[in-house]
């Protein structure tokens, strides 16, 4: 075997070694140095189990479709994330299509648009797609929003030109209404951009965002509360998803689809 290939493949585990212990996923997801098991806001107060369902809820019934990484999974959260919740606390079906590490930009094949195009759904209420904080950790280019009247042929390999093709795809698919939600405010002026990014793009297609990076209130929690609700400056533990996280986001599910009864 030439040495080039050698020196390739070694590279290649390196990098995926890399992406087990950064990010927790993959053949090395066990180097992740983050013990889920370990985190307060991990107990079993918090737990799926004991969540009592909504009465009432505008979301009962849905169908709804969320695309993401890891965040959308509960990378820190034991496999557990705001979708679970909303699935038992509002009676609606959870298509959770979400994998740790992955980004919006289209370089590979767990990339958000492979795996969106893959996905076995009929039907959907609601897309909901994450704003990747993978694409800011790993440098994806940002790329630039399209002419107003463009609405194929976008160069997926951009953070912009993914989050287009991911919208014209899932509206020519499943004709819902599509929500992007963001992180909430951490140390990272190249996500900061793509919140901005998002706010453009989100403008010429008229679709909804769930903006917890630039929600003020939102963000204005103790430092005790950030201890138990955050597993690093990225991932929520399940209190953290279930306690803060999971009730914005249902109000901004619920108005996405108030906004489409109109």
């Amino acid at each position: 075997m030439p040495a080039i290939v050698l020196v390739l493949l070694l590279l290649a585990l390196l990098w995926i070694a890399f992406c087990g212990y950064t990010w927790g996923w993959g053949p090395f997801a066990k180097l992740h140095p983050l013990d889920a098991e370990r985190l307060p806001g991990n107990a079993a107060a918090y737990s799926i189990e004991r969540v009592e369902p909504l009465a009432g809820s505008a979301l009962k019934g849905t169908t709804i479709i969320f695309l993401g990484s890891s965040v959308t999974y509960g990378a820190a959260s034991k496999g557990i994330s705001f979708v679970d919740y909303i699935a038992k606390r509002d009676g609606c079906t959870a298509i959770k299509e979400a994998v740790s590490g992955t980004t919006l930009a289209d370089t590979g094949k767990s990339s958000y648009i492979r795996r969106l195009e893959r996905l076995d759904a009929d039907h959907a209420d609601l897309f909901v797609c994450q704003l990747s904080t993978s694409d800011a950790t790993q440098g994806k280019p940002l790329g630039q929003v399209t002419p107003p009247s463009q609405r194929e042929g976008f160069d997926t390999a951009t953070v912009a030109g993914a989050i287009e093709h991911i919208i014209a795809y899932a509206r020519n698919r499943w004709g819902c209404p599509i929500v992007f939600y963001t992180n909430p405010r951490y140390e990272s002026a190249a996500y900061g951009e793509m919140v901005t990014l998002l706010k453009e793009i989100a403008s010429k297609w008229d679709i909804s965002i769930i903006d917890l990076w630039d929600d003020e209130g939102f963000n204005v929690i103790t430092p005790e509360e950030r201890k138990l609700y955050m597993a690093d400056a990225i991932h929520p533990t399940q209190a953290g998803y279930l306690k803060w996280w999971t009730p914005k986001i249902e109000e901004g599910l619920s108005e996405a689809m108030r906004k489409d009864a109109r």
